[in-house]
């Protein structure tokens, strides 16, 4: 339902960047990456590269298991707010996800 109300508000008011970051974060949530992508896009060319969007796009890219792009865009959040509990939250997510994304997930994990 989320993604339905920021689509419908993207589409009232196209210029607002806050409604691309949470459209894009919706399409997160559906694994929708192509449309996350584009709303986040859009939202860069509306905002800029805020901490918030580099946030949200490397939690996007931890998701699709991307973690080594998932880092970098963590890290150039972080080095904008260096104290930012949210980025510093998602990047120990990201250190703790990383065993698990090293083998197939068919196999039993190793304690």
């Amino acid at each position: 339902m989320a993604e339905r109300y920021f689509r419908d508000a993207v589409e009232k008011a196209p210029e607002d960047g806050a409604a691309w970051v949470a459209l894009a974060s919706s399409y997160d949530r559906l694994r929708r990456f192509d449309l996350a992508d584009r709303a986040y896009h859009r939202a860069i060319e509306l905002c800029g590269e805020t901490v918030q969007i580099l946030n949200n796009q490397g939690y996007s890219q931890m998701l699709r298991g991307n973690l080594k792009s998932a880092r970098q865009k963590f890290l150039q959040a972080a080095a904008r707010d260096p104290g930012n509990p949210t980025i510093q939250n998602n990047m120990r997510l990201l250190d703790g996800s990383s065993p698990y994304m090293a083998q197939p997930p068919w196999q039993p994990q190793v304690q």
